[in-house]
């Protein structure tokens, strides 16, 4: 549904509301022209992200109280900004048929609630009416809209500039050196178990005699690359325990290591090409660069918008 753009009007009245001081002592946090952001709203719409800081930060709470306030920062400048695209969407003659709302709430209900009797319910449970649902909705709704036509156009990136990125972030783009190996893996009942050992230097005679190591490994390994026929692909130092990383990374290329004891399994390694610590080619990560500067285009674009609707929209903060 694209807007239809009527006549704006031409003057924007900037009115303060008068606030009482219980007003301001019930939590009012910033007002928006004439929209009055609360506390409870600040804090009703970080509350997902704040249950999560809360489980992630559980053990350290002066961690969790710091996150948690740039958390309610960072939300209560996301319902500013929405109030801002509301009253721009107000003042500069957008129009919106009710019969779109509608049809928005009636896709909303079905996927997140199923049927109008659960939204009821849970509507209730949160002290919600049904008009103050729709209202919401209609609100994300408008505000999504004209971020998108403000902003989420598309956004050209020319390929010198992905190029001038690639050269100017080397060290974003730089492996370790690497190996590509197939492994077999032995579990060991306990750190004394000596039958995986015994087991690693009879596959290892086969191996000498003339077995493939990918038959070996997709036989007998009980490692989670078994149906691959050990198969690791190409793997840096870091990737790998220390002492599987210090076998690896000295094994000639084209033979299979001796058996590797540790703690909890013995190891065959077997290499089958080597690389050199390199940057990846700029063919691999261009799409990434692009998306990168795509995304940072979009960011300066969203600043200098929300920027120009503060120029005209009566702000304050409390």
């Amino acid at each position: 549904m694209k807007f239809l753009r009527f006549i704006p009007v031409l003057a924007v009245t900037f009115c303060v509301p008068v606030l009482s001081r219980a007003e301001v002592a019930d939590g009012i946090k910033a007002v928006v022209n004439d929209r009055a952001i609360t506390y409870a709203e600040v804090e009703d719409f970080a509350r997902d992200a704040a249950n999560a800081l809360r489980m992630q930060f559980a053990s350290q709470p002066d961690v969790f109280q710091q996150k948690l306030n740039g958390l309610l920062n960072d939300s209560l400048e996301q319902l500013v900004e929405r109030q801002l695209i509301l009253h721009s969407f107000d003042t500069e003659g957008y129009k919106l048929p009710e019969s779109v709302i509608d049809n928005v709430v009636q896709e909303r209900i079905h996927e997140q609630f199923g049927d109008r009797v659960t939204l009821m319910k849970t509507l209730q449970a949160k002290g919600m009416t049904l008009e103050q649902f729709r209202k919401q909705i209609r609100d994300q709704y408008i505000a999504s809209a004209l971020r998108n036509q403000n902003v989420q156009r598309e956004v050209i990136i020319s390929p010198t500039k992905v190029v001038n990125y690639y050269e100017g972030h080397q060290d974003n783009f730089k492996l370790e050196d690497q190996v590509k190996m197939r492994m077999i893996v032995l579990s060991k009942t306990s750190a004394d178990d000596t039958n995986a050992i015994k087991f690693a230097r009879e596959i290892k005679a086969k191996i000498k005699e003339g077995a493939t190591f990918t038959d070996m490994a997709t036989v007998y390994s009980q490692g989670s690359q078994q149906h691959q026929g050990g198969d690791w692909g190409w793997v840096e130092r870091s990737v790998l325990r220390k002492e599987l990383g210090d076998v690896a990374f000295v094994l000639p290329t084209g033979q299979a290591s001796d058996p590797i004891d540790t703690a909890d399994a013995v190891y065959l390694m077997f290499v089958e090409d080597k690389k050199p610590a390199h940057a990846k080619p700029l063919a691999d990560v261009r799409n990434d660069i692009e998306k990168t500067l795509r995304t940072q285009q979009q960011a300066l674009l969203q600043k200098q918008w929300i920027d120009g609707l503060k120029k005209k929209t009566f702000i304050r903060y409390f």
